[in-house]
């Protein structure tokens, strides 16, 4: 369990987040992003709170490095009772925020009856959130798509956000798509359905008292800048994930911090006791050096550095050497 220094009773201004995602947001990825920027928010992947509840080894799940805050564990599940438990769970290990998933659309968490399909069901969402609120003493915000299937209309999309404020959601993640719960993949979930700002927009403009985070479609710095004329956050999913080293200027872009260079070599050799710590505690070198690959590319040799990091970071007895090697690689390229 972890103390938490930045723990709040008030909800933060995070400008920018990086997204939740399955398989990808792990701690040794925050931990590199947590290089790449100090001040943007970072999201833990989905945990599902009957997970938590049954499991024997809530550390596991739940533990994070110190160094990854400001964090925001992303919980799942439409169980008023165990969201509560797991809230205060959150809260206990050191947790900044927690945000209920109402966004996936994924054909296993629509069996589970949670994630996207809830917004279907705006009475079981506000139900959970007046639970986990009174449960804990931290923000409780939710990520949630435009609609459903044919759920999909203005009018019910400003009554879901208003059930949910009404009953306590601190903050509203909205990914400016709808979600089609029959016919797609999650993947296609993603791109296939068309942007829509201008209804978040027009949702910003009916409610400007409600923090209205921007998710979907936002892939530079400039498109950050440009949401954050009209939204109180702009959140970062998949260009943050494949490009990470694009996003070296956030803190000084958005958060007006005195800018700092930051090189691939640099960002890497930050990495390196993270990994070794991990190594220590009968992880593997690969855990961390699989997201250090989306580091390297847009420069000269940057396939063969790939090659070689990835060839010999998935050794079993994998050393930091490798990336001690590669970094300085970097560092003589004037990379």
């Amino acid at each position: 369990m972890i103390s938490n220094s930045f723990k709040t009773t008030e909800i933060a201004n995070y400008r920018l987040s990086i997204a939740p995602m399955m398989d990808c947001t792990d701690r040794h990825f925050r931990v590199l992003m947590r290089q790449i920027t100090k001040k943007s928010l970072l999201y833990t992947e989905m945990i599902v709170a009957q997970a938590l509840h049954y499991s024997n080894n809530r550390n596991k799940l739940l533990d994070f490095d110190e160094i990854e805050h400001p964090i925001s564990i992303q919980l799942g599940g439409d169980n008023p009772k165990l969201l509560a438990e797991a809230a205060q769970m959150a809260e206990d290990w050191g947790y900044d925020e927690i945000n209920l998933n109402i966004g996936c659309p994924s054909p296993r968490v629509k069996s589970g009856n949670f994630g996207a399909c809830l917004m279907g069901k705006p009475k079981t969402v506000a139900n959970c959130i007046e639970k986990m609120k009174k449960s804990c003493n931290i923000p409780i915000t939710v990520k949630h798509r435009l609609g459903i299937d044919n759920l999909d209309s203005d009018d019910y999309l400003l009554k879901f956000v208003d059930t949910c404020s009404l009953a306590g959601a601190d903050r509203f993640v909205i990914h400016a798509r709808k979600a089609w719960l029959n016919g797609l993949s999650p993947k296609e979930n993603r791109t296939l359905p068309p942007l829509q700002y201008e209804r978040v927009q027009k949702l910003k403009n009916n409610r400007p008292e409600l923090i209205i985070e921007l998710n979907g479609g936002i892939n530079t710095m400039n498109d950050c800048v440009k949401t954050l004329q009209v939204f109180d956050g702009a959140m970062v999913g998949r260009a943050a994930y494949s490009h990470p080293f694009i996003w070296r200027k956030v803190d000084s872009m958005i958060y007006g911090q005195k800018e700092e260079y930051l090189s691939r070599s640099k960002i890497i050799n930050k990495v390196i006791p993270f990994a070794q710590k991990n190594i220590e505690n009968d992880g593997r070198l690969w855990q961390t050096a699989k997201h250090i690959l989306n580091l390297i590319e847009n420069i000269p040799n940057a396939k063969i550095l790939r090659q070689e990091l990835s060839e010999q970071c998935q050794k079993q007895k994998a050393d930091v050497s490798i990336l001690k090697k590669i970094a300085q690689q970097l560092e003589d390229a004037g990379q």
